[in-house]
C-alpha cells in the first residue's frame, strides 16, 4: 500500500480509532434510531404519537422560547443531533460526508468536531434572539423549535471551502468541480428546503458566518477547537486511564529522534516509522503542515523510491 491510500485509509476508515468525521456520523444515527425506536412503543402502546412529542422529542429540540429553554438547557447541544425525518437525516450527513472529508484531509482530524459544534452553538444563539429580536416571529415564539444537523454542516461546509476554495472534487469531469461551486449549490437547496421558520435563515447564516471565522483565525495562528480538543483528551483519558496518549509533542512531530552520533555521520534511510510519524501529523493536523523535508519524504515513499 502506498503513502497516498495509507492517507486515505487513516481518513475514512470505519473502525479507525478517533475518526471525527465517522463518531460524528454514527452518534446522529444512533439517537435516530433510538428515538425511532422509541417512537414505535409509543405507537404501538395506549399512549398516542403526541405523548411521544411531549414526554421525548421535544425534550431534545431547541426551544426558540427562553423560559422553556430554561428549563432544558441541554438542548442547546442535543438539537444538532437530533432529526425527525428519514430523510432529513440522510441529507445532512451525506453533506457532512462531503464536506467533512475534505476538511479531515485538508486540516487534520482535531478540526471537524469542534467546527461541528460551534456552528450548532451559534446557530442556536442566532436562533433564539431572532425571536426576540424581530416582532413578526413573535407570535410564533411559543411554538418554534429547532432540530436537526443543517447549522453545524453549514459550518463544516464554509469552514471547508475557506480553507481551500480551489479544491477540486469529481477530477474526471473536465479536471474536477471546484468546492465553491458544489458549496453554492449546497447553501442554495439548504435555503431553500428552510419552510416556514424564517429563524432559520439568520441561524444558517451566523453558523456560516462561523464557518468562515474559524478558519481565518485559524490562520492568524488563533486556534479556536484547541481547548475543546484538550478536554475531549481530558475526558478521554479520565475514562481510559491506561490508554498512552497519542497526541504528540510539535518537538515529536518535527524532529528526528536520533542518537548522538560522530559529526558528518551520514543518517540511515528513514525507517517505516518515520513515515507513520508523517501520517500520523496528518491525521493529527492536517497536510498544510508538513515541513518540506516531510513532504519530500511522502512523494518519494508514494514513488516506490528508496528512502
Amino acid at each position: 500500500m502506498n503513502v497516498r491510500e495509507e492517507k486515505s485509509r487513516n481518513i475514512i476508515s470505519l473502525g479507525q480509532d478517533g475518526n471525527a468525521l465517522v463518531n460524528l456520523i454514527i452518534v446522529n444515527a444512533v439517537l435516530f434510531a433510538l428515538l425511532k425506536f422509541i417512537y414505535v412503543i409509543y405507537l404501538l402502546s395506549p399512549l398516542n404519537i403526541d405523548a411521544y412529542y411531549k414526554n421525548i422529542f421535544n425534550w431534545l429540540t431547541l426551544p426558540a422560547d427562553i423560559s422553556k429553554f430554561g428549563s432544558r438547557p441541554w438542548t442547546l447541544l442535543t438539537y444538532m443531533f437530533t432529526h425527525e425525518g428519514f430523510f432529513h437525516i440522510v441529507a445532512n450527513m451525506l453533506w457532512l460526508w462531503a464536506f467533512g472529508y475534505i476538511l479531515q484531509d485538508m486540516a487534520g482530524n482535531r478540526k471537524l468536531v469542534p467546527v461541528y459544534i460551534y456552528g450548532g452553538l451559534t446557530g442556536a444563539v442566532f436562533y433564539i434572539i431572532a425571536y426576540y429580536v424581530f416582532p413578526s416571529l413573535q407570535p410564533n415564539l411559543p411554538f418554534a423549535f429547532f432540530v436537526g444537523a443543517n447549522t453545524s454542516v453549514m459550518a463544516v461546509a464554509v469552514a471547508t471551502t475557506t480553507l481551500s476554495p480551489d479544491y477540486r472534487i469529481f477530477p474526471m469531469i473536465n479536471g474536477g468541480i471546484p468546492l465553491w461551486i458544489f458549496t453554492l449549490v449546497y447553501v442554495i437547496i439548504d435555503f431553500a428546503s428552510i419552510v416556514g421558520d424564517p429563524g432559520k435563515y439568520i441561524a444558517h447564516t451566523a453558523a456560516a458566518t462561523l464557518g468562515f471565522l474559524f478558519i481565518y483565525q485559524h490562520r492568524k495562528g488563533n486556534d479556536w477547537s484547541e481547548w475543546m480538543n484538550n478536554l475531549f483528551d481530558w475526558v478521554d483519558n479520565l475514562f481510559n486511564p491506561n490508554k498512552k496518549n497519542k497526541v504528540k509533542s510539535p518537538k515529536d512531530q518535527l524532529h528526528y529522534k536520533v542518537q548522538a552520533s560522530p559529526p558528518f555521520k551520514k543518517t540511515p534511510n528513514v525507517t517505516q516509522k518515520r513515515i507513520d510519524e508523517i501520517l500520523d501529523k496528518i491525521n493529527q493536523k492536517g497536510i498544510h503542515f508538513l515541513t518540506d523535508e516531510e513532504r519530500d519524504i511522502l512523494k518519494r515513499a508514494a514513488n516506490g523510491d528508496d528512502l
